[in-house]
C-alpha cells in the first residue's frame, strides 16, 4: 500500500534464534534518553566522510543506517526494478566471499544487514554486537563496494522477486497502489513500479545491475547515522574503512519535477473480492515547504491521528464502514502529495468515498477547531520520543533529517515548531492543502454505483 512507502525499512538477515533474541533485546533497550536529550555529534573521517553519531555505551550494540540519493527513479526507463533487485543482492556475496559463505558469516556473528530501494533513495542498514564490529564493518564494506552479482544469486533473487510480483497481481492493495501511481505520475519516473514488472525484471541483466551500482553508490550523496557503543575516535577511521572505496561523485540522471493532473479523477479495477480497496490523494507539499509542519498537524487532525482523526471517527466509529481509514503527507524529491486509503464493503464503497470527500472539503472550507488543534499538538509533541526508543529508530531518524536538510539540532527544536502552529496557520494551510477537495482516487473491487473510469470531485 502507499502507506508503506513512508517508512519502509526492514531487516532481512538470517541469524540464530538466540542471536535474534539477543539483538532484539539490545535494540529495544538501546535508546534510553528522550529525543530532546539525545546528543548528536558530527564526525568527519580522515578522508572527509561525514556521519552523525549518538554514542551510547549502555548496551554492546552498534547500529549503522545510511542512504544514497537515487532509488528507483534512477532505474533505466525500460527496466524498472533494477534498484529493487540490487537491494536483495548486495548481501548475496561480495568480494571473494560467495553467497553461502556471506550469509553464514552474518548468521554466525549475529549481524543484521539489509538494503531497500525507495523512489528517491537507496537505503542500507547494519546492526551488530560491539564485539563483532570489525567483522561487520568489513562485510558491509564488501557489500556496498564489491558486490559479486553472481549468476546463480541473480536468478534466485529474480525468481523470488517475480514470485512476489505474481502475488501482487491478485492483491487489491498492491493493484490499487500501482494504479494510483500510474494515474498520478504517468510517464514520470515516479510512475514506474519500484519492484518492476514480470517483463522488466525478467529482462534485467548483470550489466544493468553493475551500471546502476557504479552510478549511484558514491560519497557525495551519502548520508550516515551511527548509534550505539562506539566513540567518535573509533568511528572516524571506520567510516573510511567502510565507505572510503566508493567513487567521490554519483552520476545521477536528471529527474524532472512531476506534473500532477489537474482536477480529480476516479479509476476502478474490477476484482472479485467482497471489499473495495480505496486509495486517494491530491497535490501536497514537499518537505522543504515552509508550511510543512502546519500541514503535518492539520493532516493529523484529518486522517493521520489513528483513533482521533476526523476520517476515523466519521468512517469507522460512527458508521462502521471500514476497519482502517487514514491519510498522510507524501513528500518526494520532485513532488509533494497527500495520500490515504480505506477498505470497505462493495455496497458501501460509494458511501465511504462520499464521506472522505465531505471531510476533506470541510477541512478545506473550515479548517480545524481550536480544540482539535490543541489536542493534535499535545499528541504530536508527546509521542515524538517514541521515534527514538531504539538505536535503529534513532539512526533512521537521523538519516532522514540529514536527507531533508533540517539541521543537526532539529530534534531539539521540532516540538517548538509544532507548538508554534496557530489556529490561523492551520486554517490557512488547510485551504492550501485541500483546495476544492478534488481527489485522485483508485478503487479495486466491485464498488456499487461507481464508474470504472471517470473524473471525480
Amino acid at each position: 500500500m502507499l502507506k508503506s512507502l513512508v517508512w519502509k525499512f526492514m531487516t532481512d538477515a538470517i541469524v540464530p534464534a538466540l542471536a535474534v533474541a539477543t539483538v532484539a533485546t539490545v535494540a529495544t533497550t538501546a535508546a534510553v534518553r528522550p529525543a530532546s536529550a539525545i546528543e548528536i555529534e558530527k564526525v568527519v573521517s580522515p578522508g572527509g566522510i561525514e556521519a552523525w553519531l549518538v554514542s551510547e555505551s549502555a548496551v554492546p550494540l552498534v547500529s549503522v543506517q545510511f542512504a544514497f540519493d537515487g532509488g528507483a527513479a534512477q532505474d533505466p526507463p525500460d527496466r524498472p526494478g533494477v534498484a529493487n533487485l540490487i537491494s536483495v543482492l548486495l548481501d548475496e556475496g561480495a568480494g571473494d566471499i560467495d553467497s553461502a559463505a556471506f550469509q553464514e558469516k552474518l548468521e554466525s556473528l549475529a549481524i543484521e544487514m539489509s538494503f531497500d530501494a525507495g523512489r528517491d533513495t537507496f537505503y542500507g542498514a547494519m546492526q551488530t554486537l560491539t564485539e563483532n564490529l570489525d567483522e561487520a564493518a568489513n562485510l558491509l564494506r564488501l557489500a556496498i563496494t564489491a558486490p559479486r552479482f553472481d549468476a546463480d544469486a541473480i536468478e534466485r533473487m529474480r525468481v523470488q522477486t517475480e514470485s512476489g510480483l505474481r502475488r501482487e497481481l491478485t492483491d487489491p492493495n498492491a493493484v490499487a497502489g500501482r494504479l494510483w501511481s500510474d494515474t498520478v505520475f504517468g510517464s514520470h519516473p515516479y510512475g514506474r513500479p519500484v519492484k518492476g514488472t514480470l517483463e522488466t525484471v525478467a529482462a534485467i541483466t548483470v550489466d544493468d545491475l553493475r551500471a546502476y551500482h557504479e552510478r549511484i553508490f558514491a560519497r557525495d550523496t551519502l548520508k550516515i547515522a551511527v548509534v550505539g557503543d562506539i566513540t567518535a575516535e573509533r568511528l572516524a577511521p571506520l567510516l573510511d574503512e567502510i565507505f572510503g572505496g566508493l567513487p567521490q561523485t554519483a552520476d545521477l540522471a536528471p529527474v524532472a519535477e512531476a506534473t500532477l493532473p489537474d482536477g480529480g479523477m476516479r479509476k476502478v479495477v474490477e476484482m472479485e473480492i467482497p471489499q473495495t480497496v480505496i486509495q486517494f490523494g491530491r497535490p501536497g507539499l514537499k518537505r522543504d515547504d515552509p508550511d510543512f509542519i502546519p500541514a503535518y498537524v492539520v493532516n493529523h487532525i484529518l486522517g493521520g491521528g489513528a483513533f482521533s482523526s476526523r476520517l476515523y471517527q466519521e468512517v469507522r466509529e460512527k458508521r462502521g464502514l471500514s476497519y482502517s481509514v487514514y491519510s498522510f503527507l507524501y513528500p518526494l524529491d520532485r513532488a509533494g502529495l497527500i495520500a490515504g486509503g480505506a477498505a470497505t464493503r462493495n455496497d458501501r464503497a460509494a458511501e465511504s468515498l462520499a464521506i472522505i470527500d465531505e471531510e476533506i472539503k470541510r477541512m478545506a472550507d473550515e479548517g480545524p477547531t481550536a480544540e482539535e488543534l490543541d489536542k493534535a499538538k499535545r499528541y504530536l509533541k508527546g509521542s515524538y520520543p517514541l521515534r527514538f526508543d531504539t538505536s535503529t529508530k534513532i539512526a533512521r531518524q537521523l538519516v532522514e533529517i540529514q536527507r531533508d536538510k533540517l539541521g543537526i539540532d532539529y530534534i531539539n527544536k521540532r516540538n517548538d515548531l509544532i507548538d508554534a502552529v496557530t489556529i490561523d496557520d492551520a486554517k490557512r494551510v488547510a485551504r492550501k492543502l485541500y483546495g476544492d477537495g478534488s481527489l485522485y482516487v483508485t478503487m479495486v473491487g466491485r464498488p456499487d454505483g461507481i464508474a470504472a473510469d471517470a473524473k471525480g470531485g
